[in-house]
């Protein structure tokens, strides 16, 4: 893509890239008549599909919907327990509760960020039916290591890859393989669907069953019958938003490309000296969704809210993802606390995510590291 300098006048964090094209076709969508799921659909799930080495793809229309889904196709339900990460969009722990089970968190590992899969073993109980593990910021966990874990302990594994779409692992894009893998097409995600997701499953059965989940339970009979066997909702995606994904397809992996190649600037012009921890330099494996630093909030005369306040103010914007989930109130009342999770917490009261992508030009990246050296310097102790 074009590194040609960036006309906002703010940087916001994340900005989803829309050509002429698929504009023109959402508008060939809006006039066909047909907006909900039909045609655009089926195209982009086949389209998934092969790029998925033929396993079956179904839409819906979120990636949140894709975990509660998934978490009903594996049959879990109340008295079950199902062990994740408790940094992560709260989406993830939610779906789980939403099914009626118990999640379990497992502390992350202070350099990859994700679960660490060392911890895993020691929370498995009788009552244990899945692994759901996050790939945090574009940055896949390591599946071998899961897999063995689950089979060993015959678990289920519902990945929740919402923001890994074209990262890799053991030589195969994420979604190529596995379980039940779960990816969103969300405005800030490296493709989008405006808002979206898609669950990659292994069967034509269960490709079936989640259909009829999607869509209130129900299956329709060639002489117009139907009939509903179990309790489905109301989850399916548009065609109009299909057709978005369709064009965001297309330029996937050119979008990536330019992801790599900002996340490959920043390491090489964020000031070392500074003391931001900065994230795992994998260029094989991730797709570089996000570009995540950790505040030194130690040695600074400042808290996140007042750096965020200063970067803006520099006309850039700052993301927070994301706050340890087990402190929300919510997940409090089920018995969490302080202390549970602490590199968890350390992180989560520290990250922040920098402007990262695809139309961004390289003099952006250069922008926000002379702003980031301007304030956390000023703010040093």
């Amino acid at each position: 893509m074009s590194s040609a300098p960036s006309p906002l006048p703010f940087l916001p964090f994340t900005r989803p890239s829309i050509d002429e094209a698929t504009i023109a076709d959402v508008a060939e969508v809006l006039r066909s008549g047909w907006l909900t799921t039909g045609p655009r659909c089926r195209a982009l799930e086949a389209a998934l599909s092969q790029r998925y080495g033929g396993r079956p793809v179904r839409l819906v229309n979120s990636a949140t919907a894709a975990l509660e889904l998934a978490l009903r196709l594996a049959d879990i339900g109340p008295g079950d327990e199902v062990i994740t990460t408790p940094l992560s969009w709260v989406a993830t722990g939610n779906v789980i509760l939403q099914v009626g089970a118990k999640p379990v968190f497992v502390d992350i590992d202070p350099v990859t960020r994700n679960i660490d899969l060392t911890r895993i073993e020691a929370a498995v109980t009788p009552a244990t039916r899945a692994i759901l593990p996050v790939d945090l910021a574009g940055l896949p966990v390591d599946r071998d290591r899961l897999y063995a874990i689950a089979r060993e302990r015959g678990l289920r594994v519902i990945e929740d890859a919402a923001q890994s779409m074209g990262a890799r692992f053991g030589g195969h894009e994420i979604g190529c393989q596995g379980d039940l893998v779960s990816i969103s097409f969300h405005p800030n995600k490296n493709m989008t669907t405006a808002e979206g997701g898609c669950l990659v499953m292994s069967t034509g059965a269960e490709a079936a069953r989640f259909e009829r989940l999607r869509l209130q339970g129900v299956q329709r009979f060639a002489d117009g019958g139907m009939d509903v066997e179990e309790l489905g909702g109301k989850a399916n995606l548009t065609d109009v938003a299909a057709a978005i994904g369709l064009g965001q397809l297309k330029r996937l992996d050119e979008f990536n490309t330019r992801r790599k190649s900002l996340a490959q600037r920043y390491f090489e012009r964020i000031d070392r000296s500074l003391g931001l921890g900065l994230p795992l330099a994998d260029f094989e494996h991730s797709n570089w969704h996000m570009f995540q630093a950790l505040l030194p909030l130690e040695s600074l005369r400042l808290d996140r809210a007042a750096f965020i306040e200063a970067m803006k103010q520099r006309g850039i914007g700052i993301g927070v993802h994301y706050p340890a989930m087990h402190l929300f109130t919510l997940y409090r009342r089920l018995g969490h606390k302080e202390g549970d999770f602490p590199v968890a917490e350390r992180v989560g009261e520290r990250i922040v995510s920098l402007p990262l992508f695809p139309a961004m030009a390289d003099a952006d990246v250069d922008r926000v590291c002379d702003a980031l050296h301007d304030v956390v310097t000023a703010a040093c102790r």
